[in-house]
């Protein structure tokens, strides 16, 4: 079974807004601490699960992120936890693409790879959290989409059996190979690098595709960033006593009131 797995390269989300900061142009989100980005968490579930598959199904996983050249180290580490070979999409007429324009340069790559039974990607990105990309990149592809995706009862070499989420419960669908899954967090949790991934991924020479590359030529499909703002939530607490709980109960009652939200 060839699987692609597609990798976004995010903000990690655990960095407090207080240190993120904007660059200088007011367009560009830049960690003040210097911490690295990291894989999009989706994406990594979505790995997982190729892993998984492989293991039991045999055959290969390919690892493609479209990013800059930082993208390297994530495309490393997803090396590291076990796929078989990854490839940087960088061009500098790409870094303000589109859901569109993101999928189309995706596609492309994928078409490049050859033969492919399932594409897997994350339900979504942590930065942007659109979930656009996937359905644009089915699409393109021709292939059936389900997203998301909690669960892989059972697998063949052509079809899976899946739980897609529902807005209150799930619903078990079989699906015909080739297709694209979006992968969500209840699937699994995420192996960790081991020690002789780490070492593979270290020596692991990391293609570079660039338009000329996948003959995707300057895409129109593009967003215009004006201005970004970090917008920053702050909370207190008040303690309201009273001599006895009926008091107590009267100066909430009272406070609340005063707050409009009585």
């Amino acid at each position: 079974m060839n699987i692609v797995v597609t990798i976004k390269q995010v903000e990690d989300p655990i960095i407090p807004p207080t240190h993120m900061v904007l660059d200088a142009s007011g367009k560009r989100v830049v960690s003040a601490s210097g911490a690295p980005q990291v894989m999009n968490g989706y994406d990594a579930n979505a790995l997982e699960v190729a892993l998984r598959l492989k293991e039991k199904h045999g055959g290969k996983v390919t690892a493609i992120c479209l990013a800059d050249d930082s993208g390297r180290k994530t495309l490393k580490r997803a090396v590291a936890m076990g796929a078989d070979s990854a490839i940087l999409l960088c061009d500098p007429q790409w870094g303000a693409l589109d859901s569109f324009g993101i999928a189309s340069v995706l596609a492309a790559g994928v078409r490049k790879i050859g033969q492919v039974d399932l594409v897997l990607c994350g339900r979504q990105a942590s930065d942007s959290d659109a979930g656009q990309v996937l359905y644009w990149l089915a699409n393109i592809l021709e292939l059936p989409v389900v997203s998301p995706v909690i669960k892989i009862e059972e697998s063949g070499p052509d079809a899976l059996v899946v739980n897609q989420l529902l807005e209150e419960e799930y619903q078990r669908l079989m699906v015909a190979l080739p297709a694209l899954l979006g992968i969500s967090s209840e699937v699994n949790e995420p192996r960790l690098p081991s020690p002789k991934g780490t070492i593979i991924a270290t020596r692991t020479m990391i293609p570079m595709w660039t338009s000329s590359a996948l003959a995707v030529g300057d895409l129109a499909s593009k967003v215009t960033i004006k201005k970004l703002d970090i917008q920053l939530r702050t909370t207190k607490a008040e303690i309201i006593g009273g001599a006895t709980g009926a008091a107590s109960g009267k100066a909430l009652a009272d406070k609340l009131h005063q707050m409009g939200l009585l």
